[in-house]
């Protein structure tokens, strides 16, 4: 399994989590909703959820080739 590390906004990162929990929901999933809500577009956002999908796809990816 591959590790991803990213540096973020401690404050920021803990506010998405615990709106995460609220929302029953991941912190990707979270920031999607933020996203698709309407809510004001934040670069940082877009950037963790790109993070977060590239790490998906790259595990995915290494799960199919072994």
């Amino acid at each position: 399994m591959q590790r991803l590390s990213l540096e973020v906004d401690v404050q920021l990162y803990r506010m998405l989590q615990s709106a995460a929990q609220a929302n029953n929901l991941s912190v990707e999933e979270e920031c999607m909703r933020r996203l698709q809500g309407g809510e004001r577009r934040s670069r940082y956002i877009q950037a963790l959820v790109a993070e977060l999908r590239a790490d998906e796809e790259q595990r995915r990816a290494s799960e199919q080739c072994c």
